[in-house]
């Protein structure tokens, strides 16, 4: 017995869609176990980014209390020293003991030994600084003070430079060094206590640092002359000599400082006020060290919360670090490594290690730091300074006088450590669920995606323009009604597309009889307002000479003929020369040749036209028996040429180039071709021209022309 027809009315009804979908759906449901397990990974993902931010915007905004904290305590404590009695009193007496000196001058032997002493011990270091040896009268003291209290407290100080400061008396009987050992005790000890790593008076009269506690190079020289009068400390004297106000506090950023070595250096400095008048500047040399304590916590990260790579740091507005990163100090040969790789110079490495500090020698311009010191504060993931994915959160710090941000951060990886296990977890479901996924996908292929891969495959063939496909109908479901409908729409649509295809032949060809191909094409690609200038065009107008006492007898149908017959053959010509027709203006004839698309030879194509014209129309009045002759003017020139209109477009032309070629042809001879100069001078080589002379041109006066001869 033979089986029945796949087509045929004996075989039963198909397995219904509704059926394969239950069924599909139901297996789907062992693949919701994935669904969960990926939305459970993103969900837990997103809350502990959400806690880790929380987490470093708490620890940000306690750091940035905390930093704040500190500059408003050390302003405090400068303040109040400097409007104590002893620093009061230590400031003038220092003044006058400093005078005595200057009147009573150095000894050249002395001056010669601190020449000597700058010259080894000094130019050395600020050569290394500068990059090049400056000259040692750069830096010499200027003055009999600065040279005798250097040679006493620098040169034979027996202390090695870093505990020059525990000399309280250099025994040379000066009155000043009689007050040295009053004071100097005093303010020692208060640098101490305080943290600050220098204490230094300024005398703003003579802009002299009368004092300080380090006796380094700067002790006694002048801020207003020679090389420090450009340093921050200079600044910051400078400003609080001007400020008679007890309150009053001048915070100077971080700079390289000569005398230090050229170390990184930040000033305070606050007026000292004896009867209302300002006698003097104290000022404060901020410890690197303090100010990093406080923003890493005295190296306590994990304590803080920050972690195995979180941390905080400061950023000034030059995008250079006011503290340094966690990694100088828990591993420096890493720390450098990292630097390196992320394209530090080997001129900032050394420096870090010679002045042992990070501070204005490594560059941090990451989105949270520009974001921070533009005065925005927010979270984000970013790229760190490491070049390696960081959660961050950054924010300015309010400390007057400064523009610093304060960054918290922590690497991603760190962060997102507890998800990993996770991750795995989720994996190993998500294997057995993609078996089932697949199990369940071989049978939808056979069962239920064939006939939409057929579907697809013939959507595909028809949008690719092959309007004879047809899939083939292999099942009795809803599928294979969708099939024949789909097969029914192509036949439909290829019918359709016939009518649009010629309906649009038809609009592209009126559209092209309307204006050049070049114009037409912008005005489809969405040109609204068209208006070119060209440079050099020839421009010809013609009339017919008699027409109108011609077809004064003539019904409308036969002179509509007789000048579509003419005007035809002028279009020919028009178009075996490259010649663009502009329009008709009843009898009248209008050409350009030379745009829209630029040619060299545009006269001499225009002047062959004109000829050609002139004999269409005596061929044309012979055929038909009439009287009729045909004036041409032509001239080249400059013209704009543009669409005007809306609803009803037209190509035209403007300037002195076209009404001048209309004057040539309303002035010109019947049955003959009448030129400007322009084009005569073009074509004189080319052509025979009869010159005419000046004629009278409206609007012009007298104008050259030249009748073509042929």
């Amino acid at each position: 017995m033979s089986s029945p027809d796949v087509t045929g009315s004996s075989r039963p009804a198909g397995w219904g869609l509704a059926a394969k979908l239950f069924t599909t759906l139901v297996l789907l449901g062992a693949i919701a176990v994935l669904v969960t397990g990926v939305l459970g990974y993103f969900r837990a993902r997103d809350a502990l980014e959400k806690a880790v931010f929380d987490q470093l915007t708490a620890a940000r905004q306690t750091k940035a209390r905390q930093v704040e904290t500190y500059f408003r305590t050390i302003k405090a404590e400068l303040r109040l020293l400097a409007t104590s009695k002893m620093v009061v009193d230590a400031t003038r007496e220092f003044r006058i003991a400093v005078d005595q000196l200057d009147r009573a001058g150095a000894p050249p032997e002395l001056r010669q030994k601190v020449g000597d002493w700058y010259a080894e011990n000094f130019i050395p270091g600020m050569t290394r600084t500068l990059g090049r040896q400056p000259a040692l009268s750069d830096y010499l003291p200027v003055g009999g003070a600065p040279y005798y209290l250097q040679y006493h407290y620098i040169v034979e100080n027996p202390n090695p430079a870093e505990r020059r400061k525990l000399l309280d008396d250099a025994g040379d009987g000066s009155e000043y060094s009689r007050l040295h050992a009053i004071y100097h005790p005093l303010m020692r000890a208060a640098a101490t206590t305080v943290g600050f790593f220098d204490f230094m008076i300024a005398d703003p009269k003579s802009g002299r640092l009368i004092y300080t506690v380090e006796k380094e190079v700067d002790f006694t020289t002048s801020l207003q002359l020679g090389p420090y009068r450009r340093t921050n400390v200079a600044a910051a004297v400078a400003r609080c000599s001007q400020i008679a106000d007890p309150s009053a506090i001048c915070l100077e950023d971080f700079a390289s400082y000569a005398p230090s070595g050229g170390a990184p250096i930040a000033f305070m400095g606050a007026p000292v006020i004896d009867q209302g008048v300002v006698i003097g500047v104290l000022v404060a040399q901020l410890s690197n060290d303090e100010i990093d304590n406080v923003v890493t916590g005295n190296r306590r990260w994990r304590q803080e919360g920050f972690g195995d790579t979180g941390e905080a740091y400061l950023v000034g507005p030059d995008y250079l670090v006011r503290s340094a990163p966690r990694a100088f100090y828990e591993n420096r040969e890493n720390y450098f490594a990292e630097l390196k790789s992320v394209g530090a110079s080997d001129e900032e490495i050394v420096d870090i290690q010679r002045y042992g500090t990070p501070v204005l020698h490594q560059r941090i311009d990451t989105k949270a730091t520009q974001a921070a010191l533009s005065g925005v504060e927010g979270t984000g993931e970013i790229i760190g300074y490491r070049g390696v994915p960081t959660l961050a959160s950054w924010g300015p710090l309010a400390i007057p006088g400064v523009n610093w941000a304060l960054v918290a951060k922590i690497d991603s990886a760190e962060a997102f450590a507890p998800i990993a296990q996770l991750r795995r977890d989720l994996l190993l479901v998500g294997g057995l669920a993609l078996l089932v996924v697949g199990a369940t996908a071989a049978w939808l292929s056979r069962a239920l995606l064939g006939p939409l891969r057929d579907l697809t495959a013939g959507v595909k063939r028809f949008s690719a323009g092959d309007y004879a496909v047809s899939v083939p109908v292999r099942t009795r479901d809803e599928i294979g009604e969708l099939c024949s409908a789909f097969n029914g729409m192509v036949e439909d649509l290829h019918q359709k597309n016939v009518v649009i295809e010629n309906k649009n032949r038809e609009n592209e060809q009126l559209l092209l009889n309307v204006l050049p191909a070049p114009i037409a094409n912008r005005l489809r690609a969405g040109e609204e307002r068209i208006a070119d200038g060209f440079a050099e065009v020839t421009v010809a107008f013609a009339d017919l000479v008699g027409f109108t006492a011609l077809t004064s007898g003539m019904p409308p149908h036969d002179v509509v003929t007789f000048l579509n017959g003419l005007f035809t053959r002028f279009d020919v010509a028009a178009n075996d020369l490259g010649i663009e027709k502009i329009k008709t203006v009843g009898d009248a004839y209008m050409a350009v040749c030379g745009l829209p698309v630029p040619v060299a030879n545009h006269a001499e194509r225009m002047v062959r036209m004109a000829i050609r014209m002139v004999h269409i129309t005596r061929e044309h009045a012979m055929e038909h028996n009439v009287s009729m002759k045909v004036r041409v003017g032509v001239n080249s020139g400059p013209v704009v040429a543009g669409v005007i209109g809306k609803s009803k477009y037209i190509y035209d032309l403007w300037g002195d180039t076209v009404n001048l070629a209309s004057r040539m042809e309303s002035g010109g001879i019947p049955d003959s071709v009448q030129v400007t100069r322009p084009v005569y001078e073009q074509l004189k080589d080319q052509f025979v021209f009869e010159p005419r002379g000046a004629i009278e041109v409206k609007g012009k006066g007298k104008v050259e022309a030249w009748v073509l001869r042929f």
